[in-house]
């Protein structure tokens, strides 16, 4: 046999085995290396009570096959919608990276699954970097994705030109920029948002605030940097009484703390012995306050001027953390309502709705809550695309930023995700199928006296709270700076594919509804 047919026969041999495997470190150096990269790991152990998924088909050619052909067949019926959009809603999923949205999916019942927005037809990615920093935060990711205009770290609706916590520049009005929701005010429709954060969070603020300081949510806030007489209105007064927040139709979120004095309530934080609050309601007997679901299933939508929900003096509680008896309104309720109110605008709106507590919850290494996060988030998006048409509404569906958060290890198919890898360490202690780089979890999991790392699955419990290994230890886990997905349905949705700057999304947005003094379609 020739020399040829040998190595022929070879590789028949190698690809005909079925129980052909990487070849074992030693070999050669190449082989070892390689295998130490792409280990081939062992079966797992049977666990009682647990059986190995099986989704049935997959190991057959013709199921993956059959997935690419439907796959291209959808791609080739889509016609690109390119009618005005009356309406649009963007979502924020605030500290959802990629590896988020991964991981969320195995909460849904395997790998396989998608969440409810990882089924809109169009998706793109866009670059999240700020004006002086590399890695941002929530606050000049939402002057980027709402206003159009990248600016500083830590500041909301004004130009790079301002730096963080100067109490001087920001007062010159030729450094602010107004968001999409202004855009949409000038063109006679309704704005309005929704979050499950303080109404004064940075997410949110981006929609009607212009401030130095995503941190001076009151006036007290402000006082402690810039003095009793800056000139400075906070972020809650710019709410309250600022040209885009006092005429917002729907405001639902936490933060009451930020809205009245100390000196009128216990729970009150502000100096200047407002209630912004009573405000709200004396402004019109059609004004709905509530505080309680209840309360808000009770609204009548017909007869309301303007509703605000205020459900906790700080941010809205975890998912995880609610019970029967919280009276606190899900995502998705919230946004049920919102839209359903919303509709009653004859020139068509725009709502901003964020699951803003995915980001605080990465911030604290609780991978398990920032999941369940996610999947309430994604129910709310469903229940938009439920409740709204696709022919006249377009819903975009972003993150402001990553996380440091890591999802590896090899685990097996089927495998508890919040569970260990299938190998252990170097160290002979297994590891965890979810980590983070840095965060405050490191001293639960490394033993500062021995210099060893502890048994991870010692200390992750299965607790909803369960804190996930980190590898620097810091007071709070720091975003990432990779760049976040963006998916998009309805009108001019095929504009949203390809690698962009996090601030072009509301110049997308404005084109597909007739928007701001830029290039729309009504322009062109």
């Amino acid at each position: 046999m020739s020399r040829g047919s040998n190595a022929a026969l070879v590789v028949v041999l190698l690809l005909g085995s079925s129980c052909w495997a990487a070849p074992e470190c030693g070999r050669s150096a190449e082989q070892c290396h390689e295998h130490r990269m792409h280990p081939d790991l062992p079966e797992p152990e049977p666990v009682a009570g647990r059986k190995m998924r099986v989704v049935e088909g997959d190991d057959t050619n013709s199921y993956w096959r059959q997935q690419g052909i439907e796959f291209v067949q959808r791609k080739l019926s889509s016609e690109p919608n390119k009618r005005q959009a009356k309406n649009v809603i963007l979502f924020l999923g605030d500290g959802m990276g990629v590896t988020t949205t991964s991981a969320s999916r195995n909460l849904l019942g395997g790998e396989e699954k998608s969440l409810s927005f990882e089924n809109f037809p169009y998706s793109g990615l866009s670059k999240t970097y700020s004006v002086d920093k590399i890695v941002p935060d929530s606050a000049c990711t939402a002057t980027a994705y709402l206003c159009g205009v990248k600016g500083q770290e830590g500041t909301i609706g004004v130009n790079g030109q301002v730096p963080r916590t100067d109490c001087t520049v920001m007062l010159d009005e030729n450094t602010h920029v107004n968001s999409i929701a202004k855009w949409a005010m000038d063109a006679g429709k309704w704005a309005g948002l929704v979050t499950t954060t303080r109404v004064t969070h940075a997410s949110p603020s981006g929609v009607y605030a212009h401030i130095a300081e995503r941190d001076w949510e009151n006036d007290a806030e402000v006082a402690g940097d810039c003095g009793a007489n800056s000139g400075i209105h906070d972020i809650a007064y710019q709410l309250a009484r600022g040209e885009v927040g006092s005429k917002l139709k729907v405001i639902m979120g936490g933060g009451r703390k930020h809205f009245v004095a100390s000196s009128l309530a216990s729970w009150g934080e502000r100096n200047d012995g407002l209630d912004l609050i009573e405000e709200f309601q004396l402004e019109s007997n059609k004004n709905a306050y509530v505080t309680t679901l209840d309360e808000l299933n009770a609204v009548n939508l017909q007869q309301t001027d303007r509703l605000l929900g205020l459900f906790n003096d700080d941010h809205l509680k975890y998912r995880m953390e609610t019970t029967e008896d919280s009276q606190q309104p899900t995502l998705e309720q919230m946004t049920r309502k919102a839209i359903e109110y919303m509709s009653q605008s004859e020139q068509g709106y725009f709502l901003f709705i964020e699951g803003g507590r995915i980001d605080q919850a990465h911030h604290i290494n609780q991978a398990r809550m920032a999941l369940n996060e996610t999947i309430e988030f994604s129910k709310a998006i469903a229940a938009a695309q439920e409740l709204t048409s696709e022919e006249d509404t377009l819903l975009v569906v972003t993150a402001d930023h990553s996380h440091v958060f890591t999802y590896g290890g090899y685990a097996n198919r089927g495998s508890d995700i919040f569970g260990p890898a299938p190998v252990t360490g170097h160290d002979g202690q297994p590891y965890m199928v979810l980590s983070y780089a840095n965060g405050p979890s490191y001293e639960n999991f490394y033993d500062m006296a021995t210099k060893e790392r502890k048994n991870p699955t010692t200390v992750v419990k299965g607790e909803h709270d369960d804190e996930f290994p980190s590898g620097v230890p810091i007071d709070m886990d720091s975003h990432g700076g990779d760049d976040v997905p963006v998916f998009a349905l309805g009108p001019w949705s095929h504009l949203f594919t390809g690698v962009y700057e996090q601030s072009t999304i509301p110049h997308l947005m404005a084109y597909a509804s007739c928007l701001g003094e830029g290039h729309t379609m009504c322009s062109t």
